[in-house]
């Protein structure tokens, strides 16, 4: 289980990302606001930080200047989670000292796997079960939720389905 600091001022994106770090075994540690998730950082010390860009107080850019000037906590691996999505905008994240972009809206299904790749790997999710409980696949790894009980558990009114251009199926804030 990993500690995973989120800094989001989107009560709706707040309360969605919680609820799937939790899905996955984590613990997760809110902020609302850049200055408030600085000192949760300083207090709490997380294995990972997501942090969103624009935010009251201080934005995400502030906060990752102060994280990585400060030798405690600039190892922390920091994941940008933003609705930046520009041409451009990733690298400026990059270069601005985040260790990773998760563009918004995000992808339920996928995003614990996601930030998977910036924790340790005794931290790490287990992969999410797509197969049925029969199946070799899904009993190697019993302590992954299912897609279907986290989608049953979690409250669908802040979702709902969208089909892209090319086919793909994602699901986006209502």
């Amino acid at each position: 289980m990993a500690r995973i600091l989120v800094v989001e001022d989107d009560s709706a994106n707040l309360e969605l990302i919680t609820y799937l770090l939790e899905a996955f075994g984590h613990l997760a540690v809110p902020a609302r606001d850049g200055e408030t998730g600085l000192a949760a950082a300083r207090r709490e010390a997380p294995d990972l930080i997501t942090c969103d860009m624009r935010m009251p107080r201080m934005d995400g850019y502030e906060m990752a200047r102060c994280l990585k000037a400060d030798p405690k906590l600039r190892a922390i691996p920091l994941v940008a989670v933003t609705a930046f999505a520009m041409v451009g905008d990733r690298n400026k994240v990059l270069a601005a000292g985040f260790d990773g972009y998760i563009a918004k809206p995000i992808t339920p299904e996928t995003f614990a796997e996601e930030l998977n790749a910036f924790l340790r790997l005794d931290l790490r999710a287990a992969p999410l079960q797509t197969a049925s409980p029969e199946t070799p696949t899904a009993a190697a790894a019993p302590r992954a939720p299912r897609w279907a009980t986290i989608r049953s558990q979690y409250p669908m009114r802040l979702l709902r389905p969208h089909t892209h251009d090319d086919g793909e199926e994602s699901w986006r804030r209502s």
